[in-house]
């Protein structure tokens, strides 16, 4: 017997420490070597975990189980020959009349069924996320992946399918009498954190220690970025193939000013007691997905048109809901932008994202009467919050950061000229 360890590989350099969050292959499944045996969950991302070698897989460690670098993870038995594939299967050889009693009696059907793989009924991260939140089971999905797997697609089609189908009717009956305890549930549950939900935790918390982080509040008047979007959005589209949102407009607002006032755009080195500073502007986006939010930066912002910046955006989105972005795709970060009023937020005060300094908050966009020139009208108006390090970034420096921003937005055609 000739025996391969797999063990937890170097992720990178801040990643001490992983979860195996699922097994992609079953104990004592033949696998080939590079195919993907078990997923791991990292603070900032999902990997999938390559086979080393070709052989029958053992497994060591359990789903969920937190597993330090170099931990052993699986073996490999590569004594174990791979399945013949070539051996007929679906035809029976012709039955003795002994045999074809026992066919009678146990009503089997005329060609055998081919053995399921693992992958048979069962869903990818993606697709497992997306029927967990929405509780469904995956043995009511049919999967339409290679062997059978689950895809997203399945997924969603099927809590489509659950949130359509009709509520049954109930019957109109005299309720009986019940005791107190039938009717007020007081049960509880518990679920084990995840670890990106985790370290979530654990860098607000320090965040909110280990910074002196106050919060400026400012409102922007979106009269002349709407009329934008509208007038231009069918050209914009028709052009690039990808919609004109208040994104790419905000976070072009945001890098221009942080290239004028570098002190928001900057971070404290604690080793050195040190503040660096940089000339680009790395935006980070904050993404809500299943899991928790993440914060992948869009990189040289202040260098990019706009169209570059809305793909780049829909491109992180996608990856962060899918749970593919890579190490490297969550690095970096110099500013932070979160949209709370997606959800409908009104006003909040956004947390930093260290090591960063500053993050900006977008609201919701309501219908308000304002006075303008001795008039009342109504305009959408936006409230903006500017969280900051007041270690690294003065009040009046955030003040006239957040005022910069909203002259841009109510102007746009400033931010398009560059003046």
């Amino acid at each position: 017997m000739s025996i391969v360890e797999m063990k937890v590989p170097v992720i990178g350099e801040s990643v001490n420490e992983v979860t195996l969050s699922q097994w992609l292959k079953g104990n004592g499944d033949y696998v080939k070597l590079d195919e993907p045996i078990c997923e791991f969950e990292s603070d900032k991302a999902t990997l999938e975990f390559p086979a080393e070698a070709a052989g029958k897989l053992i497994y060591v460690a359990a789903e969920d189980d937190d597993l330090e670098i170099g931990a052993l993870v699986a073996k490999i038995d590569t004594s174990v020959a791979a399945p013949d594939a070539s051996a007929p299967a679906a035809t029976p050889a012709p039955a003795t009349e002994e045999k074809k009693e026992v066919v009678a009696e146990t009503a089997a059907p005329v060609a055998a069924p081919a053995t399921a793989s693992y992958a048979s009924g069962h869903p990818s991260p993606a697709a497992d996320k997306i029927l967990k939140e929405n509780g469904v089971a995956a043995n009511q999905v049919s999967g339409s992946g290679v062997d059978g797997r689950i895809t997203k697609e399945d997924a969603q089609k099927a809590v489509a399918a659950k949130s359509s189908a009709p509520a049954p009717t109930a019957k109109m009956e005299t309720p009986a009498p019940s005791t107190p305890s039938a009717n007020f549930s007081r049960g509880t549950s518990r679920k084990k954190m995840s670890r990106m939900r985790r370290t979530i935790a654990s860098r607000l918390v320090s965040a909110k220690n280990n910074t002196a982080m106050l919060t400026t509040f400012n409102e922007v008047d979106l009269t002349e970025v709407m009329k934008l979007r509208k007038k231009y959005q069918e050209r914009f589209v028709e052009k690039y193939g990808i919609k004109l949102g208040f994104m790419s407009l905000f976070s072009k607002a945001c890098a221009k000013v942080l290239m004028e006032m570098p002190d928001v755009n900057a971070q404290i080195d604690t080793d050195t007691n040190e503040i660096i500073y940089h000339d680009f502007a790395d935006i980070s986006i904050a993404i809500s997905t299943p899991t928790g939010l993440v914060v992948p930066p869009v990189k040289n912002v202040e260098s990019l048109k706009f169209h570059e910046i809305e793909a780049a955006i829909k491109g992180l989105a996608v990856k962060a809901r899918d749970g593919s972005l890579t190490l490297d795709e969550m690095k970096g970060g110099t500013f932070a932008i979160t949209n709370g009023g997606i959800f409908g937020s009104m006003m909040s005060t956004p947390i930093l994202n260290e090591p960063q300094s500053a993050i900006l908050g977008m609201h919701t966009i309501q219908q308000r009467p304002m006075a303008i020139d001795g008039e009342v009208k109504i305009r959408p108006m936006m409230y903006l919050a500017l969280s900051y390090d007041h270690r690294v970034i003065d009040g009046s420096t955030s003040v006239t950061f957040l005022v910069k921003v909203k002259k841009l937005l109510e102007d746009p055609v400033t931010l398009l000229m560059d003046l």
